[in-house]
């Protein structure tokens, strides 16, 4: 009983952060779906969402400031489409990477020259980051709400993709990009859905991580957004039950990495702090790099064949 009072509150703090990875990894998988693109700029337009919910909430109410910071996060992602990704539609892949890092070099060193490089602390939402007590466990309630809510907003968007009209064009463009085109379908117009899809999504992540997370850098969204992409990876990239799935797995693991040292002094297996939360950004990669070895295309992904 004494290792599960220790080992929850991690438990509890891995299965919200994991579902906070989850909103942004499902992003990254949704735009490589589609596009074949790795978009590196989403990790620091979850930064610049957390940036603007900071200055909002000093000069209007937050019930004003969280829709007006959703609304401009997807207004900033539809506009990174427009400008850096669809002039380069035909452009060889590498050129659309590369734009793609140079947008998210331009979104930190703006954070930079805004915030002055200082450290920016994310309001306390009212209710969502009250603490409350879950099986003898002291937590915040956004721990608890995200899980839920990450996992409602999955199924509402796995809902749109199979039963509406443009996630049925969504799909086809996923599959083959030429033919959709050649069948009438605006391309350009499932592609800027897709975007704002993901930085919504992207949004309301930012508002559950930095209610966790407090502190905001101009890098804060760079290990957030690589965590994102790993886990989308990790469950089959292209696949958004997979990104979710792998974002939990990464979360839970994490969590518990960072409390090893306590939960084994806790058990008189070890007797003084080892600090392993050292290697808690570390394992990872190292799940990535076991699941790529035997399963390169993720747990979820499904092989390809190139046509010849």
């Amino acid at each position: 009983m004494d290792l599960w009072n220790t080992v929850l509150p991690y438990i509890l703090s891995g299965i919200s952060v994991g579902g906070q990875y989850a909103l942004i990894a499902v992003g990254y998988t949704m735009v490589y779906g589609i596009l074949r693109l790795i978009n590196f700029a989403h990790g620091d337009v979850f930064m610049v969402a957390g940036l603007m919910m900071v200055y909002f909430a000093a000069s209007m109410p937050l019930y004003a400031a969280i829709p007006l910071m959703i609304l401009l996060t997807v207004l900033l992602g539809f506009t990174i489409e427009r400008v850096a990704y669809k002039p380069l539609r035909t452009a060889p892949r590498m050129s659309v990477m590369i734009s793609a890092i140079g947008v998210s070099y331009l979104l930190q060193n703006l954070a930079l020259y805004v915030t002055g490089g200082l450290n920016k602390n994310y309001p306390e939402i009212p209710w969502i980051s009250d603490k409350i007590t879950v099986l003898g466990a002291t937590t915040a309630r956004v721990t608890v709400i995200t899980p839920f809510l990450t996992v409602a907003l999955v199924f509402a968007l796995v809902y749109l993709i199979n039963h509406t009209k443009i996630g049925m064009a969504m799909r086809a463009v996923s599959k083959d990009f030429e033919t959709a085109q050649l069948m009438g379908i605006r391309i350009n117009s499932v592609i800027s859905a897709t975007f704002v899809i993901g930085t919504f999504l992207a949004a309301v992540g930012s508002l559950l991580f930095f209610s966790n997370y407090p502190g905001i850098v101009p890098t804060s969204g760079a290990m957030p957004g690589l965590k994102a992409f790993v886990a989308a990876v990790f469950g089959g990239i292209g696949s958004i039950p997979g990104a979710v799935v792998g974002a939990f797995i990464i979360g839970i693991s994490e969590s518990l990495i960072k409390g090893l040292d306590t939960i084994l002094i806790t058990q008189g297996a070890i007797a003084e702090q080892m600090d392993f939360s050292t290697f808690s950004d570390a394992v990872t990669f190292v799940l990535l790099i076991v699941i790529l070895v035997f399963k390169p295309t993720g747990l979820f992904g499904e092989k390809t064949t190139d046509k010849v």
